[in-house]
């Protein structure tokens, strides 16, 4: 039942993410963003680092014999919140207007999905909240001083790249091919100068 459970929520996933990549206005944006942060992610190595994160948690949390699955559920736990669309717009909202609502939202759908995950894959999922506070706080500060830089386009560009990784997580979760998402997640900052350029150069945006 477990393996099924696991199955159902990668298929899921890969329905959101493709319905979040399809909706970009050019796909060459995500192309040189996530090019560009693989190569960024690569060097700075941040799969290595997430993991190695969740293995020194498991050190302090986990029983004998479980160190595997912690790992495993708290970086993937870790890297469908951080990723979707509403972590990013939510955070942006926030910071840009004071308007919290995508964020109760995801809050509540995030609370929902890790009772799943957690029954499922282990107490590394409960863990994860660290780097997602963590995560959407940045995002959150970050967006207060680039009032008035961020569009819609450039929102919806970020987003689309993340749907992207998110795709690459359902491979992950149905084992299908692993994919280092955590090493491409600076694409989706990336987005922002190429998305800006591209509107620019009215190269079809």
């Amino acid at each position: 039942m477990k393996t099924t459970v696991i199955q159902g929520i990668g298929l899921v996933v890969l329905l959101i993410g493709g319905s979040m990549a399809l909706q970009t206005k050019n796909t060459l944006i995500i192309i040189a963003s996530l090019v560009l942060g693989g190569i960024v992610g690569e060097w700075i190595d941040i799969e290595l680092r997430l993991e190695n994160f969740g293995k020194w948690l498991e050190s302090k949390f986990a029983r004998k014999g479980e160190e595997t699955e912690f790992t495993k559920a708290f970086v993937t736990a870790s890297l469908i919140y951080c990723v979707g669309a509403m972590a990013i717009m939510g955070s942006l909202e926030s910071g840009l207007k004071g308007n919290h609502n995508i964020l109760f939202a995801k809050a509540m759908l995030d609370g929902i999905s890790a009772v799943v995950f957690a029954s499922s894959m282990g107490v590394g999922v409960i863990l994860s909240a660290l780097p997602v506070f963590i995560y959407q706080g940045a995002i959150t500060l970050g967006a207060g001083l680039l009032q008035g830089v961020l569009s819609g386009q450039v929102i919806s560009e970020m987003g689309a790249t993340g749907g992207l990784l998110i795709v690459g997580i359902g491979l992950n979760i149905l084992e299908i091919k692993q994919v280092k998402v955590g090493n491409l997640l600076p694409g989706i900052f990336i987005a922002i100068p190429i998305t800006l350029l591209f509107t620019k150069l009215h190269l079809g945006m």
